[in-house]
């Protein structure tokens, strides 16, 4: 007989589902019309550029590039994560009976910072045309001027801190051998059962801090200093408030 759902997993199965509901709806308006899903698709593009140049040295880094190129590409890249999302709708009960505790708070951190990114990025699509720059014209005057109209100053710290927040969760599961474990034991039950793309996400997170190992801390803090930096200086009116690119300290590590 499976085990029983204990009303903290509950709790975090209705939060999973949660926050698909909530990018859901947005990604369903970039479906339907084709515009502003092409402004969608550039205004991603910049910023991941723009990420890549600040993060140029943890992407350079052999110790840190895996850690820094995971949220790139997974947490704020332009991959179509459907699958990934309609398997977590679909399939959110059952997550909460098999997942272990641990990986499935750390999938719900996740799923808020995409939800809250995605609300994020809609607005600023909004004020972006408000300021005449769009798509692949968007500069970084243009796209700090956006920034500013949004006005949303807590929302944009609450998407640092839960960059950081994940990011130590995954650290802390790296750290439990056994959760480790369990959830390479799920690969080929959660390919069956459609929740392949799900699964990879995970491990390719837990095998990115994994590699990290003892750096997380700096890592982590690195990241967070600096896009608080720019919030920051771009809330200012700095001329230049993306200037703020630094060294890592050399890992050691090839």
């Amino acid at each position: 007989m499976p085990a029983a759902v204990t009303s903290t997993q509950s709790e975090a199965a209705q939060f999973l589902l949660h926050q698909i509901q909530r990018a859901r709806a947005l990604r369903k308006t970039h479906r339907t019309d084709p515009e502003r899903a092409a402004a969608r698709h550039a205004l991603r593009e910049w910023q991941a550029a723009r990420l890549a140049r600040t993060h140029r040295d943890l992407l350079e880094d052999p110790r840190y590039r895996p850690a820094a190129e995971y949220f790139l590409a997974e947490l704020y890249g332009t991959k179509d994560t459907s699958a990934r999302d309609a398997a977590v709708e679909r399939m959110h009960g059952t997550l909460a009976r098999r997942m272990p505790p641990a990986a499935l708070h750390t999938l719900g951190l996740a799923l808020e910072l995409d939800a809250l990114s995605e609300e994020l990025d809609a607005e600023l699509l909004d004020a972006l045309a408000q300021e005449g720059g769009a798509g692949r014209s968007l500069n970084e005057s243009v796209y700090a001027a956006a920034y500013r109209r949004c006005d949303n100053f807590a929302l944009r710290e609450r998407q640092i801190e839960l960059i950081h927040d994940l990011g130590n969760e995954l650290a802390a599961v790296v750290r439990k051998p056994l959760v480790h474990t369990l959830l390479k034991a799920m690969r080929l039950p959660a390919k069956l059962a459609g929740l392949g793309d799900l699964q990879s996400f995970l491990e390719r997170g837990f095998e990115a801090f994994l590699h990290m190992g003892d750096a997380t801390a700096f890592f982590l803090e690195t990241v967070r200093s600096r896009e608080s930096t720019i919030l920051q200086r771009i809330y200012a009116g700095h001329p230049e408030p993306f200037a703020v690119e630094g060294t890592a300290e050399p890992s050691g590590r090839a």
